[in-house]
């Protein structure tokens, strides 16, 4: 009986901790579709995965917590925007990563930029930048507020 117990006890912790791991999109056409359909803004994440500490840092400190997580799922569509100097990523992402790096003059890393994409009738999208953010000192409460007050311009 307790081995049933304990069991029973593991998969509802690995089911917990699943449902808390968020969606970063890496191709900007699906979270366009999705930004749309779901009528949320775009969270697009300009990192260097690999090599940026305060990148890392940004991720630690706030990304990976519960707060910022409850936040993300009710409020953008995560996009992961990666340069890296050791992982390994297809020729299409670096050009779509470059294209929007350019687009939105992204000079420094952890960059966040929050953009409401819209899509004409030729399937063209277009992007409305709402504003940017970067590495916020005071962990997941204050990096929120700075971030919430971008998306409801």
């Amino acid at each position: 009986m307790k081995k049933i117990i304990l069991t029973f006890t593991f998969l509802i912790c690995g089911f917990i901790a699943q449902s808390q791991e968020l969606k970063w999109h890496t191709d900007v056409s699906i979270a366009t579709d999705l930004s749309i359909k779901e009528n949320k803004p775009m969270f697009l994440f300009f990192t260097g995965s690999d090599w940026c500490g305060w990148c890392i840092r940004l991720q630690k400190e706030v990304f990976k917590t519960p707060e910022f997580v409850k936040w993300a799922s009710n409020n953008v569509i995560l996009v992961e925007l990666d340069f890296p100097r050791k992982n390994e990523q297809t020729e299409a992402i670096k050009a779509q990563n470059a294209q929007l790096q350019q687009q939105l003059q992204v000079r420094g890393y952890p960059t966040v930029w929050f953009v409401n994409a819209t899509k004409t009738a030729d399937a063209k999208v277009n992007l409305k930048a709402l504003g940017s953010t970067g590495y916020v000192a005071g962990g997941p409460q204050v990096w929120l507020e700075s971030a919430n007050q971008i998306i409801k311009k």
